[in-house]
């Protein structure tokens, strides 16, 4: 470790502290250019509009094209194996001749759906066998390239013409791969086999130099990519820890581009681009600021946490979408008064409920800020009548229509089951035990969790980016360079948005903000929750929480602004530029680009407990 360890951290900090201490003043009293004092309504939500300008579309299109380029570029193979050789019953075998004895040092192979694991036996004349080892296909095995080492795994006699592979149940295997004692695939072409097993070696083009990231799942995808396939085939999915919705739009990416790691990653990347627009908007209408809704867009866009975590096919991306689009039109509610969009982030509730129960967390957030507003409303004419009124299209659009859309997300869970498809399914007593019973399972199995893992951390940690969680590592054998990534917040903005949720808070008690109020409530509303939960937890839980942590900065420049204060166009551009920088020296623990080893420890590992 170098001395740049200790002093870029250091300085990071002490900058971003820096940019704080220019905020004091606006803690002071709010004064306009020409001496009066700014009014605010008790917790009252302006209602400007904001609206987007022809400068705005140009710098939202922008920020979006290029996050999206940068969001693509490496995001996975588009190539895999597609067919599958499928071992329906215990006992079956794939016999392959290989054209000569050979001795083999490894076998590559890809599984698919399915667990168990295939009793590998070697022949030299096809009628005597000897015994060499197994293959697994364990839960944690599937889609991804896996390597059997004949000699590690202390196997003799590696030398044979014939190969024969036997399932211990019913499996798909997606491809093999045979190599001599040098490390040399050999040619399929020269293989003599069933028919049946010829889905092993039609796409040899397919196995990869060594296996990755790049051309295998990792982490969550093991569940969440195996689910949407499951959902696909119309096979009881494994994973049920989780509403099914998210992992139905990861099967739409699957359904575009095969099952191939691009294609399981395809949606998850396209909804984190599709975030970018919507926050914009979302800015710009609560700030009236091209300027502040550019800057703060481009700090999100290219933020660790919602970069790595998009690219990625589990379903946490989009929860987060959804909990964007049920505060934008909460807020189009509460600084407008209009039912329509009340309406509408209870239908997105519902959709990130159907996808993660974490989005629950978010309508408590939404009803606490609901109630808030009918409190700045209450002198208004009229308020009993327009509150129950309200009350009720409420239990419609953020109760009913939610259940109905959770309910109706459990499609494939009641196919898979043999229940005829169709509306009427859905009206059968089977068909809700399905749905119930899940509920119950969902609820045990979260309540009663007992785990560990080396990249846990807990809320607290969160709060100031103390522990990532690593997704992938690998060193290579010239013993100088390594993969890694993991997720984790860029630290500016980490620090700087804790700092300005304070700051709003002093807002709702110093001037009664509306505005902060639906921040800091928002923010609450995500992380709150995660104090009471004594279970395994990661850095990524912490995802949500950042749309308020953006939105908590975007308030801090607004009022800079409103203070006509000449500084605050630097201070902004300031942290903008300095975020996109560090996303750039980062960017090699973002996406597992091979990296000296001397890099990530003198320059990247900040902490101790960062694991680069």
């Amino acid at each position: 470790m170098s001395w740049l360890t200790y002093i870029l951290p250091v300085l990071a900090a002490a900058f971003v502290i820096l940019l704080a201490q220019r905020w004091m003043p606006v803690f002071a009293s709010e004064r306009l250019p020409d001496g009066a004092v700014r009014e605010r309504a008790p917790f009252g939500f302006e209602a400007r509009s904001g609206r987007l300008s022809r400068l705005d579309a140009v710098l939202c299109l922008a920020i979006t094209a290029l996050y999206a380029v940068t969001a693509f570029v490496g995001l996975g193979d588009m190539s895999a194996p597609q067919s599958w050789c499928r071992f329906t019953e215990r006992g079956q075998y794939a016999l392959v001749d290989l054209g000569g004895e050979t001795g083999l040092g490894m076998i590559r192979y890809y599984p698919g759906l399915h667990t168990g694991e295939y009793r590998l036996e070697l022949s030299s004349d096809g009628e005597s066998w000897r015994d060499a080892g197994s293959l697994s296909q364990e839960y944690n095995d599937l889609f991804k390239w896996l390597d059997y080492s004949l000699a590690a795994e202390g196997v003799a006699d590696t030398s044979a013409r014939y190969v024969r592979i036997t399932a211990s149940a019913e499996l798909d295997l997606g491809e093999i791969a045979f190599y001599d004692a040098e490390g040399n695939m050999l040619d399929a072409d020269g293989f003599d086999y069933d028919a049946g097993c010829a889905a092993l070696f039609d796409e040899q083009d397919a196995v990869p130099e060594r296996p990755g990231y790049m051309n295998s799942t990792y982490f969550d995808e093991i569940y969440h990519a195996r689910t949407a396939l499951e959902h696909i085939e119309n096979v009881y999915p494994y994973e049920i820890t989780h509403p099914p919705l998210g992992k139905e739009i990861i099967g739409l990416g699957i359904r575009l581009f095969g099952m191939t790691p691009f294609g399981w990653r395809f949606m998850g990347t396209l909804f984190g681009v599709l975030m970018l627009p919507i926050l914009y908007v979302f800015l710009k209408r609560m700030t009236r600021s091209s300027a502040i809704a550019g800057c703060a867009t481009v700090i999100f866009a290219f933020d660790f946490m919602h970069f790595v975590q998009t690219r990625i096919a589990t379903i946490d991306t989009y929860s987060v979408f959804f909990i964007l689009l049920m505060y934008l039109f909460m807020w189009r509610f509460v600084s407008g008064g209009r039912w329509r969009y009340l309406a509408l982030s209870g239908v997105f509730f519902g959709l990130g409920a159907a996808s993660k129960w974490t989005c629950i967390y978010a309508g408590a957030g939404l009803a606490v800020i609901w109630l808030v507003y009918w409190i700045t409303q209450a002198r208004r004419p009229r308020f009993a009548a327009r509150f129950i009124a309200n009350c009720g299209f409420c239990l419609v659009f953020f109760v009913a229509v939610p259940l109905v859309i959770y309910y109706l997300s459990y499609y494939h869970y009641g196919t898979a089951r043999g229940l005829e498809g169709g509306v009427g399914m859905f009206f059968t007593r089977d068909y809700f035990d399905i749905v119930w019973d899940n509920q119950v399972y969902m609820w045990e199995y979260h309540s009663d969790l007992v785990s560990t893992h080396p990249y846990a951390s807990r809320w607290y940690q969160w709060l100031v980016d103390a522990r990532p969680i690593l997704y992938y590592l690998e060193y290579f054998e010239d013993g100088t360079t390594k993969s890694a990534f993991g997720a984790f917040m860029n630290p500016l903005f980490c620090w700087a948005g804790l700092i300005a949720i304070f700051a709003n808070a002093l807002f709702i008690f110093k001037d009664r903000d509306g505005k902060a109020a639906f921040i800091v409530i928002g923010y609450l509303a995500q992380l709150l929750p995660w104090v009471l939960v004594t279970r395994l937890t990661f850095a990524y839980h912490y995802f949500p929480s950042e749309v308020f942590l953006i939105l908590a900065l975007a308030n801090v420049w607004s009022r800079l602004r409103e203070a006509a204060l000449p500084y605050w166009r630097r201070n902004m551009y300031a942290l903008t530029g300095a975020s996109a920088a560090l996303f750039a020296a980062f960017y090699p623990v973002l996406t597992g680009l091979r990296t000296p080893i001397w890099y990530t420890r003198s320059l990247l590992k900040w902490f101790p407990s960062w694991p680069f």
